[in-house]
């Protein structure tokens, strides 16, 4: 991923499609698509960035607040999340959209 591909990504708010559910377990978050019943499973750390992400505000402000909650690098958390987003966007479980604010 380019510089320029990370940043729109990083600048953009995350929301799950509509045709998307998702439910959070002690071990895991399962995310089902209903238009293929296909169904992800995620880590809790996964479940925990997903939260995040779906909470409103941009994928930047989510990695600085996981990094802040691991106490972790932000590099190391930014490089994660955007994978992780890059991940499910192409699974058809998550949109990115440009933010109103960036």
């Amino acid at each position: 991923m380019s510089s320029d591909q990370a940043s729109a990504v990083l600048d953009s708010t995350a929301h799950t499609p509509e045709h998307v559910v998702y439910r959070s377990f002690v071990n895991e978050t399962v995310l089902l698509n209903l238009e293929t019943g296909r169904y992800f499973g995620v880590n809790p750390t996964g479940g925990a960035m997903l939260e995040l992400l779906v909470a409103g505000g941009t994928v930047r402000a989510a990695a600085e607040r996981l990094a802040e909650h691991y106490g972790r690098p932000y590099d190391e958390i930014q490089g994660d999340l955007l994978a992780f987003c890059t991940d499910l966007e192409g699974r058809g479980l998550l949109e990115l959209r440009p933010s109103d604010s960036a």
